[in-house]
């Protein structure tokens, strides 16, 4: 089967999946394995590294909620691709350093509170962006799925913005806000890969993402440079 340049795809079933051109077929489970991945490491991020640094016992049921509904994510992912014959069981008793798709061992790396808010106010907004798009995406059992997940993440930024908000109103907090910025902000423009990528191209000519890898970036930054500003942080050079 082939795809024509004017042409709007849609394919609305395991099945006609199995008759779309290999090149789709590969850049979907691509996309959904690397999410799925991602959603579990993030799970284990706040049971593992944000939940002992919870200051009290409220914060530490904070966590143990966003983890859950993290888990909630990977197992929405798992289901998708079962669907179409793939088994992502193998993840569950991977440690975060054996998991290869969604990996950059600098993001679970994170020592202090205010690094815990910057990952989620700042940090997990990268999230956002893509799952907005994928719940726009071509193959409907997958943007039907993710819906369901853009909510949560919002509730994430925004208990990571209560958290850097919190810590904001004084000089110690903004300097650990500051410092959490600069090693995290990196890490997070990293997240979104190489800005020309070809294969992001094809994604966007599959109906299965609305923009490149360097015009998502440029969304990211419109979104949260202007929170940077507020809470009196100074956004780090893209070198930093």
């Amino acid at each position: 089967m082939e795809i024509f340049d004017d042409e709007e795809v849609v394919v609305r079933t395991p099945e006609e999946l199995k008759r779309m051109p290999r090149g789709y077929q590969k850049a979907l489970i691509s996309q959904i394995m690397i999410n799925t991945e991602g959603e579990l490491s993030g799970g284990d991020d706040y049971t593992m590294m944000f939940l002992p640094l919870a200051p009290n016992a409220e914060e530490r049921q904070v966590c143990a909620e966003r983890a859950a509904e993290e888990y909630d994510h990977y197992k929405i992912g798992k289901r998708v691709l079962a669907e179409i014959g793939i088994d992502t069981s193998h993840m569950e008793s991977q440690s975060i350093e054996e998991r290869r798709l969604f990996a950059d061992k600098r993001l679970h790396q994170c020592t202090t509170w205010a690094e815990r808010g910057i990952y989620s106010y700042i940090g997990e907004e990268s999230a956002l962006i893509m799952i907005k798009e994928f719940a726009l995406g071509s193959y409907k059992p997958w943007a039907d799925a993710v819906r369901t997940i853009i909510l949560d993440e919002k509730i994430h930024i925004a208990h990571g913005a209560r958290v850097c908000r919190n810590l904001a109103t004084t000089d110690e907090g903004r300097e650990q806000l500051q410092a959490a910025l600069d090693r995290l902000w990196p890490v997070f423009r990293d997240l979104f890969g190489t800005p020309e990528s070809e294969r992001s191209k094809r994604a966007v000519r599959y109906g299965l993402r609305r923009t490149t890898n360097g015009e998502a970036l440029q969304q990211w930054e419109d979104a949260v440079i202007p929170r940077i500003h507020a809470l009196g942080l100074v956004v780090p050079t893209a070198s930093s």
